[in-house]
Formats: C-alpha cells, sequence, structure tokens
C-alpha cells in the first residue's frame, strides 16, 4: 500500500487525507500545510487502486462497488490501526470524503475530527457511539455528484450516532474545497484537547 507522509514523524496527532476519484495521494497531501497545524499534527495519505476508491457514485446500490469499497474501508482501517498517535482524526474530498464518513459510521469511536468537504454517508443506517466526535459537512449546491439533501440526510444520521456535526452549504460553488471548508477544518483540530469533549 502506497502512503504519503508529511510533517514530523513524532507528533502526537495524525490526520489521514483520502483523496478524491481520479485524483491521487500526491494531490490531497498539500492540504497539510494549508492547514498550518503546526508540530503535533502529522498527515498520512493513503493511495486508492487506479486512483478510485469504488467505480460507481456513493449513491449506486452498495453491491455495485463491492468489492473496492470494502478493501478501501480496510485500507483506511489499516493506517489507523497502525498507529499510536494520541487523536487521529479523517478529512476527505468528494469520493474520499464519503469514504471518510463511510469508515467513521462502521467503525464508531472517538475521533479528532471527521471532515468531510462534499460528500455524504454511503449507508444512512448504522449503529454505534461516535462519542461527541465532532464532524464537519461542507458540500456545494447544486453539486454534481453530491446532493445536498445527502448531506443533510447524512448529519441526520451521524447525529443519531452522537456525533457532534457541522454541516455548511456553499450556493453554487464548484466541485472543489474553498477557504471557508479549510478555515472550518483547521478550528476543529487546532481545538485543544479537552475543549470539544
Amino acid at each position: 500500500m502506497k502512503i504519503l507522509r508529511a510533517g514530523p514523524a513524532s507528533a502526537p496527532n495524525t490526520l489521514i487525507l483520502l483523496h478524491g476519484r481520479g485524483a491521487t495521494a500526491e494531490s490531497i497531501l498539500p492540504l497539510y500545510q494549508e492547514l498550518t497545524l503546526g508540530p503535533e499534527w502529522r498527515a498520512l495519505a493513503p493511495q486508492a487502486p487506479g486512483n478510485s476508491w469504488y467505480p460507481h457514485s456513493f449513491l449506486a446500490p452498495l453491491e455495485e462497488n463491492q468489492p473496492y469499497l470494502e478493501q478501501s474501508l480496510q485500507t483506511v482501517h489499516s493506517v489507523i490501526g497502525d498507529l499510536t498517535s494520541e487523536r487521529v482524526a479523517i478529512l476527505g474530498f468528494s469520493q474520499g470524503a464519503c469514504l471518510a464518513l463511510e469508515y467513521a459510521a462502521r467503525h464508531p469511536r472517538r475521533y479528532a475530527a471527521v471532515l468531510a468537504l462534499t460528500g455524504g454517508l454511503i449507508r444512512l443506517r448504522q449503529q454505534g457511539d461516535l462519542k461527541g466526535t465532532p464532524f464537519f459537512l461542507g458540500s456545494g449546491d447544486p453539486d454534481p455528484h453530491v446532493p445536498f439533501r445527502r448531506v443533510e440526510e447524512s448529519a441526520l444520521s451521524l447525529r443519531g450516532l452522537g456525533a457532534r456535526v457541522e454541516t455548511r452549504r456553499y450556493p453554487g460553488m464548484p466541485h472543489t474545497i474553498n477557504h471557508d471548508q479549510l478555515n472550518h477544518c483547521r478550528a476543529l483540530l487546532s481545538a485543544p484537547k479537552g475543549t470539544l469533549k
């Protein structure tokens, strides 16, 4: 498995960066620098085979994206399972945002943050306890790949799992990442450990 890294290897906290469809680990790793998190954080960016985590829309019937979706979820699980970090956060864009949300919902625990930039849950019905994990879901509307209604449905589902969820709608925003999204991500990741409990 190819994993790119940024930041000090000794950092106590780890940010997992998940790229979008057709993109690469190289293309999302620069977000670590843009977030200016300082020496408390390092970043790991795994690479999807063929630059895609699964072949079809996240709204397609679940079986149409198998076995690729399960393999991609296992990739994230392997990366996180190898960590000894004090805090772990997951940030994804587009297809990577959907994967980030799906992984967190299927593996509920307390994360430092889960940050979905234009994405939604793949399965809305989940079980478990996210223990107050802060989530940020920010998406353009309309978006060619992620209907904002799905973003809202995902937020409702995650709140049902005990997450603290903020959504933000960006009317007319192209399928990209904007500065306001990054500011929200930075604020959550920079918050002192005890303030988000």
